[in-house]
């Protein structure tokens, strides 16, 4: 069991397969692109099953998320995922992409194993993609979602993240377009895990703001009287349903007090948190030909030693080091 000192149980690993990305997204990178891993250092497709079959069989972790960079990037990922829906227990698996190569790998993916997707859509307007993402590839996130809703990795959530003056004034129109495509619409406040350390609390959309556009189209409730747990989303209701709408407040209401996450970056590092500024590194000890049991037990003391929160809220906060692309979503 991976569990910390706060009490708190880590059942949903989140595994970045690269930390490549085909689009230059303003809020993660430059256009230029970043110093990618040279591929000795990435895990291989081995030590990630490995490493996973670990997770599911000897320290209860149930929830699989396969993340990059953009992870449809990695050569071996279908056989990944194949290797994984035959562990027992078969952990839930799902993949965050940004859907451009969807439309050829859904079916794939679908028959390996995999459970649904999150795909990054943040405009319905092909020039503001372009603008955000320094790709012309709107079309191709489309067709890919559509790909994935066809195939059957259901529910295809969608994450969303407003920018000021880009696309802030679009929460209303996402929404009703996803409702009308039978997609699960998730707003996500941009963090602080851009390479460029250029994100500015003062002027980001908060969640507040979010949830004030949508309010002038849409008549929004709280859905149920239930605790949101672990869940990272605060989820509404849209004009009583059955529809609804997720709002993460990763900045302005963390869930920290509930995390059940631990992360593998691509270079086979365990990190407690999307802000930690520590590592713990499992890619050593497995190239030392250390057992399952002293894996599982590195593992352990890594997340016994995870602190209370982001840090987010105090003045002192310092980014990490690794963007998100990097660090794995």
């Amino acid at each position: 069991m991976l569990i910390d000192t706060f009490g708190r149980v880590a059942t949903d690993l989140r595994v970045s397969l690269t930390d490549r990305c085909n689009l230059r997204c303003t809020y993660c990178m430059p256009e230029e692109g970043l110093q990618w891993l040279a591929k000795p250092d990435l895990l291989t497709d081995d030590e990630i099953v490995r490493l996973i079959r670990i997770a599911v069989t000897d320290l209860g972790v149930t929830e699989v998320r396969f993340t990059g960079g953009e992870p449809l990037l990695r050569p071996g990922l279908v056989g990944i995922v194949e290797r994984c829906a035959a562990l027992e227990p078969r952990p839930r698996m799902s993949l965050t992409t940004n859907g451009i190569g969807l439309k050829r790998t859904a079916a794939a993916l679908k028959a390996a194993g995999l459970d649904r997707v999150n795909v990054s859509l943040d405009t319905l307007r092909p020039d503001v993609f372009k603008t955000l993402t320094r790709r012309d590839r709107h079309q191709d996130v489309l067709d890919g979602m559509a790909a994935a809703r066809d195939a059957g990795l259901t529910p295809v959530k969608v994450n969303a993240v407003l920018m000021p003056g880009l696309n802030a004034d679009e929460a209303p129109d996402l929404l009703g377009w996803a409702i009308a495509e039978g997609y699960e619409l998730r707003f996500i406040e941009q963090m602080p895990l851009d390479a460029q350390h250029g994100w500015k609390r003062d002027g980001m959309i908060t969640a507040g703001d979010i949830l004030d556009s949508l309010r002038t189209r849409f008549t929004l409730t709280p859905e149920g009287s239930q605790e949101r747990g672990s869940a990272p989303a605060e989820r509404w209701v849209v004009d009583g349903g059955p529809h609804t709408v997720g709002v993460i407040a990763s900045v302005t209401r963390p869930f920290c007090r509930a995390c059940d996450r631990t992360r593998l970056t691509a270079d086979g590092q365990v990190r407690t948190c999307l802000f930690a500024t520590e590592e713990t590194d499992l890619r050593a000890t497995l190239r030392s030909d250390a057992s399952d049991a002293e894996v599982a037990e590195i593992w352990k003391k890594a997340m016994w030693g995870k602190k209370a929160g982001s840090g987010l809220d105090d003045p002192s906060f310092l980014q990490p080091d690794r963007p998100m692309s990097a660090i794995g979503g």
